[in-house]
């Protein structure tokens, strides 16, 4: 792979424009080249007859020369010029402090601009010299911003000890007022907790000096001896841990659980410090997650540092081989010298958030803690890819298999087929929008690793537990083989002649079918994903009880994918009419005409939208975020607008019609501007790229407008309940059924820009 590709590929995307313009740089060597060859084919185009004479006129006269004799010891070495155009002096490379500015700026003067083509050079160690102060300067202000944020991180990590000496020693006041015969308990566990940054950097800087003093005569043994006593002198200077910090820092800690909630209500008014070891266990995690996420940042600005550096020397190296020069060498030393490739600033904040983690997270366990800071890369394993291209296939051929049968056995003209469509097509329907909707996150999984989106950050997941977009695409192929081989096998439009009836068991399969994955969903064993599927239920349940609990950013994202689920949820509603109250064994029901079942129709569908008004309503009281309840009231003409788009579809009339299609409209123009402004954050008219927004992980930005076309015009999928549209091929479950899909479509393209704006976002919240 050519470096440029490669240096975009590893990039950090948000970071983009402060990288190195590598390509740029290379265009105007090839510039630089392209001349030179055109300088070189001019000056070789002298007549070849004069070249000749001129030969034989040098020949000629050397026979005329005096010998100079055999043994001449002042002549150079045969192949070895006497001056070398390569040993020149090319460039002189200056820094040069600048009012208002505190870092230097570096300027290159190019020696041999008098040169033919000494303009192009002179051009490209310009714009060599602007990007590497732009380098520079991103650097120097990233790292002058870890460094406030290990400041905080600190301050955290010393309200986490407090924490922990008031929850694990209660005998121990707060106030300082200590029993003595707690006092030496309290501070060894002190000293426990705030020698761990100082003692194992202390004996990385011990050994590290030994090795450059000694040279390698000092052994292991002295070493240890040395930094024992070291550790003992420095006992007698040991600082207790402030326990005062826990009145000047609050342990905010939510409450996440109904019952926690309802305990928040009901003692609102006590304002005492309690803390507890549940709340010990919360901060440590958030704290951990805090840690790991700066980590996760030194590691990308040190990957940042090791490209940029690399890129200069490439391009160094490649202008060095155009020109058949050696200024290489100049620059690069000059690289070496400055911030950039001086500053180990960033290592040292590594290695101390090393030591941090390792002895307070992970109980000293060195390999549990790299391991958790620098995760391995998922292998992918090869029977993953081999299933999911056996069952895709298989789906394939079933759907092959079907369209055959329908058309050999001419069953689109059998008196059964609108029975057909009215009773049993719902029932596999339900799998069509599951599988549908398991492609779009597949492939959303597969653009946010290519685009490198942390998302298990983002959602929590577990680390290493996160599915990749072949385990999702494994489980819908999976899903698929399994619907379509059921509805294969359902295509029996022939009734028992004797019992006026079909067979049970073939009526029972989409029954057996939704049962099969609702166990394989809930089962306690460790099987098919089991953390994810938990993570799932969880999330589920969260939303089932939104307002008691803490809404976090997975509860919310899974409560907007129920949102364009709608069909799928009224799915679930006719599988209890159709086997509870139907007579399945006919296909034919009556439970659909009744008013109850009307009601929960309209009920079932309105309960994802209901949901998110409650989420909305838990962050506007919690948050004090007023665009929070503004989100509630959308949310809320939402549920008014779908209830009245189904009491017309179910009763028809002028009003209901008129009504419909007004808060249609008004919820379609506010939720299509929530999704592109809000939820996108695009459309910004003063942003560098107009009409989007500053910052841009996807490079090329006609597909953010094309998102947002498409966004608008699925937008407006409830027009064709409204206007009556349905194509007179297709039954009107089917219409309804491409009208479902294409919402879930929507959904999935809503949800890659999302989480990139949450990601760019997150960026942001960490740099400010």
């Amino acid at each position: 792979m050519k470096f440029g590709k490669e240096l975009a590929s590893q990039m950090v995307q948000e970071w983009g424009e402060a990288y190195m313009d590598y390509n740029f740089l290379k265009g105007v060597l090839k510039d630089i080249s392209r001349f030179r060859r055109r300088n070189a084919a001019a000056q070789s185009s002298v007549p070849a007859a004069a070249a000749t004479r001129k030969n034989s006129l040098k020949r000629r006269l050397s026979m005329y020369r005096a010998f100079s004799g055999l043994t001449n010891r002042l002549s150079s070495p045969r192949g070895t010029p006497r001056s070398n155009h390569e040993d020149e002096e090319v460039i002189l490379v200056n820094a040069v402090e600048q009012e208002g500015i505190g870092a230097p700026q570096y300027q290159t003067m190019f020696l041999m601009s008098s040169e033919a083509g000494g303009e192009y050079e002179l051009v490209f160690f310009r714009r060599l010299d602007d990007e590497f102060n732009k380098v520079v300067r991103f650097y120097r202000e990233k790292v002058e911003e870890v460094r406030k944020e290990a400041d905080e991180l600190s301050k955290q990590m010393d309200a986490l000890i407090a924490l922990r000496i008031v929850v694990e020693k209660p005998p121990v006041d707060i106030n300082g007022a200590q029993s003595q015969r707690r006092t030496d308990s309290a501070v060894i566990e002190a000293k426990s907790h705030m020698d761990a940054i100082q003692e194992i950097e202390m004996s990385g800087e011990e050994v590290a000096e030994d090795g450059e003093t000694s040279a390698g005569t000092a052994t292991m043994a002295d070493q240890n001896t040395k930094i024992e006593e070291e550790k003992t002198n420095n006992f007698t200077d040991f600082r207790p841990a402030p326990l005062h910090v826990l009145y000047d820092v609050r342990v905010n800690i939510q409450p996440e659980t109904p019952i926690s909630t309802l305990k928040n209500i009901l003692m609102a008014s006590n304002s005492e410090l309690k803390y507890n070891r549940a709340e010990l266990r919360k901060a440590e995690e958030r704290l951990r997650k805090a840690f790991m996420e700066f980590y996760r940042k030194l590691r990308l600005l040190k990957s940042y540092c090791f490209l940029n550096t690399l890129a200069f020397s490439k391009i160094m190296k490649k202008y060095d081989k155009i020109t058949s020069r050696k200024a290489s060498r100049s620059y690069l030393e000059m690289v070496d010298k400055s911030y950039l490739g001086s500053s180990d600033e960033v290592s040292r904040l590594m290695e101390r958030t090393e030591a941090t983690f390792i002895k307070h997270f992970a109980n000293g366990n060195r390999r549990k803690g790299m391991s958790v800071l620098r995760p391995h890369v998922k292998r992918e394993k090869h029977r993953i890819t081999f299933f999911h291209g056996l069952f895709s296939g298989c789906s394939i051929a079933l759907v092959v298999a079907i369209i055959v049968s329908i058309r050999a056995r001419h069953l689109l003209q059998h008196e059964g087929s609108d029975q057909f469509m009215e009773n049993i097509f719902p029932l596999y329907s339900l799998f069509g929008f599951i599988v549908l909707h398991m492609l779009m996150y597949a492939g959303n999984v597969y653009f946010w690793r290519r685009y490198r989106i942390n998302y298990p950050f983002i959602f929590g997941f577990k680390q290493g537990t996160e599915l990749g977009y072949r385990e999702v695409l494994l489980l819908a192929s999976g899903i698929s083989v399994l619907a379509l081989a059921a509805v294969l096998w359902h295509l029996d439009m022939e009734m028992d002649p004797v019992t006026r009836s079909y067979k049970v068991l073939t009526e029972s399969v989409p029954w057996i079918l939704i049962s099969v994955l609702l166990t394989i969903t809930f089962c306690p064993l460790n099987i098919v994903y089991r953390s994810s599927r938990f993570f799932l239920i969880r999330c589920a349940w969260h939303c089932i009880c939104a307002p008691l609990f803490k809404v976090t950013l997975p509860d919310f994202f899974l409560a907007d994918q129920l949102t364009s689920q709608v069909q799928a949820i009224r799915s679930f509603e006719f599988y209890i009419c159709y086997y509870g109250w139907g007579n399945f064994r006919q296909r034919s029901n009556t439970c659909q005409d009744s008013d109850v079942y009307k009601i929960f129709y309209i009920i079932v569908a309105a309960i994802p939208f209901v949901v998110r008004l409650l989420q909305c309503l838990r962050r506007l009281f919690e948050e004090k975020d007023n665009s929070q309840g503004l989100n509630g009231i959308k949310y809320f003409t939402t549920v008014a607008a779908l209830v009245l788009r189904t009491l017309y579809e179910q009763k028809k009339g002028t009003a209901l019609r008129v009504l419909a299609a007004a808060f249609s409209g008004i919820t379609t123009i506010a939720n299509t501007y929530w999704d592109i402004v809000r939820d996108w954050g695009l459309l910004e008219r003063n942003s560098k790229n107009p009409w989007l927004r500053d910052k841009l992980l996807v490079p090329n930005k006609a597909v953010y407008f094309a998102a947002i076309v498409v966004n608008i015009i699925l937008r407006l999928l409830w027009m064709q309940l409204i206007l009556g549209f349905n194509l007179p091929f297709l039954h009107r479950k089917a219409t309804a059924a491409i009208v479902a899909c294409l919402e879930i479509i929507r959904r999935g393209i809503w949800n890659f820009f999302r989480l990139v704006y949450s990601h760019i976002g997150q960026q942001n919240s960490m740099n400010m």
